[in-house]
């Protein structure tokens, strides 16, 4: 018998699980893979079903929830079932960020779009990929299970105001400090 993932079975599978507190316990499961399901995740955080935006927020966080890294492909998994999904940058937005303390003590915790919150650190680093033809910055912190956000634009500004100037191994850099880390952006030389 072939069976065709979709949404709604997605759910059904959820629903039947344990309730439970904190996020699903998506690194324990091995479930067979059964093909892939057209969502897409597009850049700015949007998701889609068969080519229409999700417009359930509910919905949309619990999808998230099971979201699952494997290589460089996405799938969403539970217990029973894997089915591949398309995301075209970062799995995650990140919309928001709070900091406390300043100088190395300086702590910046970010939210997703999808209600994840993670204080970036020695587990949760931020990086930054330069567009090869633009130039163009996508900054990005690592949420979970090996699952990046892409941090928007007003928060990007927001912690550029927060960055310092910091020698490295590999010499000067302007970057962000974060549970006891630096993470260099660009070199201090590039900037003019």
């Amino acid at each position: 018998m072939i069976v065709r993932p979709s949404a709604d079975g997605l759910t059904a599978s959820l629903s039947a699980l344990p309730k439970r507190k904190g996020p699903p316990p998506v690194h324990l499961w091995n479930p067979p893979y059964c093909g892939e399901i057209d969502i897409r995740i597009a850049r700015d955080g949007t998701w889609f079903h068969e080519g229409t935006p999700i417009g359930r927020q509910g919905l949309v966080n619990l999808f998230s929830s099971i979201l699952k890294k494997e290589d460089d492909r996405y799938f969403l998994v539970t217990p029973v079932e894997k089915v591949g999904i398309t995301v075209e940058d970062a799995p995650l937005l990140a919309v928001d960020f709070d900091v406390t303390d300043k100088g190395p003590d300086q702590v910046l915790t970010f939210q997703t779009k999808t209600e994840d919150v993670v204080q970036a650190g020695p587990e949760n680093p931020i990086r930054v990929v330069r567009d090869a033809e633009t130039g163009e910055p996508s900054p990005y912190v690592r949420v979970r299970g090996g699952l990046d956000a892409l941090i928007d634009r007003k928060s990007f500004y927001r912690l550029i105001e927060l960055g310092t100037h910091e020698e490295t191994a590999e010499g000067r850099w302007f970057g962000l400090r974060s549970g006891g880390i630096f993470f260099p952006i660009i070199p201090s030389a590039d900037i003019t």
